[in-house]
């Protein structure tokens, strides 16, 4: 499956790495799909000086003729829509139509893009020396190094490599041992665009062979992470000895509170495909309901139907609504999680566990719990997968309070018909991103992260090119 790319190093393909090869299953039958090469520590220093080559190139590049480029990868990303989608089924076991909207939302990516590079803009500040002027420049940070989990395999890319491109950058990606074919195939596109040899490599392999070299080099500048908070931690520890610029997006744990007011169903068409789309596994994902007590019977009943009828199977039958989880580690924390919320007293209203008779794959049940206290698994922490915990609340002092209530504050959203309160949720929820009636939240032209321990930095809009450029003052004396 993955015999005609591999590790692309100095603009060249490698079907073989120094730490021998990653075996990629899918998730849906547990079979082994296809073997990628896996990169030695000394295939990394390789990828280092080869985008130390092609940053001298690239930097120097007129901003239209970067912006050219950007253009084309949309173009040639296009022209590979449906054989990219399938292969995100194999590799994430995620629905075909949310596969094909993936890398739509990733072409999106570099449109922006293109157009942003054309758009890096200075400033004149009066001076306060006689004859003086103030010139304030943006330049490219340098190597970035991109680090993507495996849940939206294209579009995690996509975020990091375009705006790297638009500003000036070299950029490494290292993305998820799960889901290295996706990856190979959008490095490819900007291949054939016509991006220098060395500004784009990828390296897939062990972090043992593949981290390390990278944290360490001073010739990278910028680390960007989608992943989890206790790795984001871990890399901003790392970086400080060569004190490079981090950027992270990292895990989530999106309250949602539906007022008594709103339409109930209208919040439950809209909830529930956005609760289990890729069975879960989103970190913006609505995991905790707090549903004003006039509304809350209604809203469980009709949110267990929805979740009850929900058709699970292979990604790649047009019919599947819901995919399997990524593997049998997240099989096992919801386990744990439903396990938790039986002890602490939960009504778990549908699913609950493995699909009866399904003896193949990483498949849960959409599952819904009521009743649990706020300290439960369910609600005080991320189950990145088809839980959703539902409870009640009385006042709107209430609600702010429990939704706050958490280390997390990447995305939070708000169902209401009433204008001021539609106002006032989007100053008193703490989160990076709010969505008011609406979960649509990662789109090219917005910017895209969180507060507290849910990271810094943007992804997306005006403010991502900003993550991978340096900001120069020139003091001119005539």
């Amino acid at each position: 499956m993955y015999q005609d790319h591999g590790l692309l190093i100095g603009g060249e393909w490698r079907k073989t790495g120094g730490a021998g090869v990653i075996e990629v299953t899918d998730p849906a039958t547990g079979e082994v799909i296809g073997a990628a090469p896996a990169a030695s520590a000394a295939d990394v220093e390789e990828a280092i000086e080869s985008a130390a080559a092609g940053l001298r190139a690239w930097r120097s590049t007129p901003a239209w003729t970067r912006a050219d480029t950007l253009h084309a990868v949309a173009r040639i990303m296009a022209e590979r829509t449906e054989v990219a989608a399938r292969r995100m089924v194999l590799e994430t076991g995620k629905p075909l139509a949310q596969a094909r909207r993936e890398w739509g939302l990733s072409i999106d990516q570099f449109r922006w893009y293109a157009e942003e590079a054309r758009r890096i803009y200075g400033r004149i500040v009066e001076s306060r020396a006689p004859g003086g002027r103030i010139e304030v420049s943006h330049e490219p940070v340098g190597i970035a190094a991109a680090f993507t989990a495996w849940n939206f395999p294209a579009f995690l890319i996509a975020r990091k490599i375009a705006p790297a491109l638009a500003a000036g950058c070299a950029i490494i990606v290292r993305p998820s041992r799960e889901v290295p074919g996706t990856a190979m195939l959008l490095v490819d596109c900007v291949r054939e665009a016509g991006v220098p040899p060395g500004v784009v490599n990828l390296v897939i392999g062990p972090a043992e062979t593949t981290y390390a070299p990278i944290m360490a080099s001073p010739l990278v500048r910028k680390i960007s992470l989608t992943g989890s908070t206790a790795i984001g931690q871990q890399m901003i520890r790392d970086s400080a000895a060569t004190l490079k610029r981090v950027s992270m997006e990292l895990g989530g744990n999106a309250p949602v509170l539906v007022f008594e007011d709103a339409h109930v169903e209208h919040v439950l068409d809209l909830s529930v495909p956005v609760k289990f789309a890729n069975a879960g596994q989103v970190c913006v994902t609505a995991d905790r309901f707090y549903v004003h007590e006039r509304l809350v019977k209604p809203f469980v009943e009709g949110f267990t139907a929805r979740a009850a009828a929900l058709k699970l199977g292979h990604g790649l039958e047009e019919s599947t609504q819901m995919g399997p989880l990524i593997n049998q580690r997240r099989i096992d924390a919801m386990e744990r999680i439903v396990a938790d919320a039986k002890a602490r007293g939960g009504t778990i209203e549908a699913g609950g566990g493995r699909p009866k008779g399904q003896n193949k794959g990483f498949f849960f049940e959409p599952t819904v719990i009521t009743g649990l206290p706020d300290d439960a698994l369910a609600i005080a922490e991320e189950n990145f997968g088809p839980i959703a915990a539902i409870s009640s609340f009385a006042s709107t002092e209430e609600a702010y309070a429990r939704a706050n209530a958490s280390e997390h504050g990447l995305a939070a959203y708000v169902f209401t018909r009433d204008p001021s309160r539609m106002r006032e949720a989007a100053q008193r929820l703490e989160a990076g991103m709010v969505g008011v009636n609406s979960y649509a939240l990662a789109a090219a032209e917005a910017p895209f992260g969180g507060i507290k321990a849910s990271g810094m930095g943007r992804e997306g809009g005006a403010e991502g090119i900003h993550d991978y450029m340096n900001v120069k003052l020139t003091q001119v004396v005539v």
